[in-house]
């Protein structure tokens, strides 16, 4: 019997401390997977790791047996206690394994609900164990379902469109101010996580970028060549705000580092070329007095919230609609599973039935010394009715969960019936009082 279950910790259970105890890169998680479907009860594994989250899902046998190896796994690869990392791990199962990562997929469970960079993430995850060899029918569906979901989401629904984040919000912004960013030119003041953040996505846009450095020009260069930009020093700014469209401050300067009076003359010096500055610095790095200059738009972190304030109330509203999304998908996939567990369980449960029928007829075959063989065959055309009448109900039952999931409750049943019981070999001698093909050898199939 398979069964997915999905073994985590996110924003939402465990302070960035521990997660990045157990956060993997790209190599690491392809390693990780590897060394988990080595193991006998892991058939099927995928690991994703962001700075929000790590998590693996599984395809395993014993649920119960595999989520114990892996907690115990986890723990000692990132140095914490197990029980330390068990109150904070989340480790859902079947469906409710598959309606985690589809929300995860949609942006649901995300710090910053209906951000897109999760979909991408979890898309790089799966190709790589694919590519390692870790995935089989199981995940390669669960994510599939799951890519599929969270594309639904996002042209479904304005959960995507309406950004909350500084660096994301400050794009809009930009863009609204000067049009399409394809070819413009950026100035970006400082080197900071916001100042990444906010070069990614202008990146994203076709936008070329100088990045000027006040104090760590190695972390400004290194930015540089991931988003094909220059660097710069910070006498050069002026010079730069020449030729630039828009300049995103975001340092930790305690004092503002571009003043108004210096903003005038390069303004003068523009000829009427319309200047968006785009501050997102606390304390601020643009005086701001730059507002009353002509041709200056100046945004700062009030304008940015306002919007995202704005923005989160209609994800607020469109959540609704893309919890829907994810049940649909849950239905589809639920059905999907009852149709792998239904067909194989009720062909072993019929199996069982008539492993009984035989292993019955064979112990009272010498009780039958008068019988004719027309009555042999009466007895035994009667004994394999009452196995067919009585496993009737239960095979149309089990049917109907095709349609519907019911994987937990097949589960169940292939448990009542020891239908995933390894089969125990006789002692040597043993008299089992059955032929060779006894019952207890028909409760070996799984799906």
């Amino acid at each position: 019997m398979s069964e997915l279950l999905t073994l985590g910790i996110s924003h939402k259970t465990a302070p960035v401390a521990l997660r990045e105890r157990l956060a993997l890169t790209e190599r690491e998680a392809e390693r990780f997977v590897l060394e988990l479907v080595a193991r006998e009860e892991v058939r099927e594994a995928v690991a994703i790791s962001t700075c929000n989250r790590t998590e693996v899902h599984l395809v395993v046998g014993d649920a119960v047996k595999a989520e114990s190896e892996l907690l115990g796994k986890l723990a000692s690869r990132g140095g914490i206690r197990p029980t330390e990392l068990a109150s904070v791990v989340y480790s859902p199962r079947n469906c409710d394994a598959a309606r985690h990562l589809f929300r995860v997929t949609g942006g649901l469970d995300s710090m910053i609900v209906g951000e897109a960079e999760i979909q991408g993430q979890v898309r790089r995850s799966y190709e790589s164990a694919l590519a390692a060899g870790t995935t089989g029918p199981f995940t390669n569906r669960l994510f599939r379902a799951a890519l599929q979901t969270g594309k639904r989401v996002r042209s479904e629904t304005a959960l995507g469109t309406a950004r909350v984040s500084v660096s994301s919000v400050a794009v809009d912004l930009a863009r609204e101010a000067v049009g399409d960013l394809a070819a413009r030119n950026v100035v970006v003041i400082g080197a900071g996580e916001t100042a990444e953040l906010t070069a990614r996505a202008l990146h994203d846009h076709g936008v070329t970028t100088l990045f000027i450095a006040n104090r760590n020009a190695a972390r400004a260069r290194s930015l540089a060549a991931r988003f094909a930009g220059r660097v710069g020093a910070l006498d050069e700014l002026p010079e730069a705000m020449l030729g630039a469209d828009i300049v995103v401050a975001s340092t930790s300067s305690p004092h503002p580092i571009v003043g108004a009076h210096e903003l005038r003359l390069v303004m003068d010096e523009r000829a009427g070329r319309p200047l968006v500055l785009i501050d997102i610095a606390v304390p601020r790095d643009i005086e701001h007095a730059c507002a009353a200059i002509p041709g200056v738009t100046l945004l700062d972190m009030d304008d940015l919230q306002t919007r995202a304030a704005r923005n989160l109330e209609v994800r607020e509203g469109e959540r609704d609609r893309a919890e829907a999304i994810v049940e649909e998908e849950i239905d589809r996939f639920s059905a999907w599973m009852g149709q792998q567990s239904a067909t194989p369980t009720i062909a072993a449960l019929r199996e069982l039935g008539g492993g009984i029928v035989e292993q019955v007829l064979a112990e009272n075959a010498g009780r039958w010394d008068s019988a004719s063989p027309r009555d042999l065959a009466r007895v035994e055309a009667m004994t394999r009715a009452v196995m067919q009448r009585l496993l009737h109900e239960p095979t149309i039952r089990m049917k109907a969960l095709e349609q519907g999931g019911g994987h937990g409750r097949l589960a169940v049943l292939r448990e009542l019936f020891g239908l995933d019981e390894v089969p125990t070999e006789p002692a040597a001698g043993e008299d089992t009082g059955a032929p060779a093909a006894d019952v207890r050898q028909l409760r070996r199939r799984s799906p």
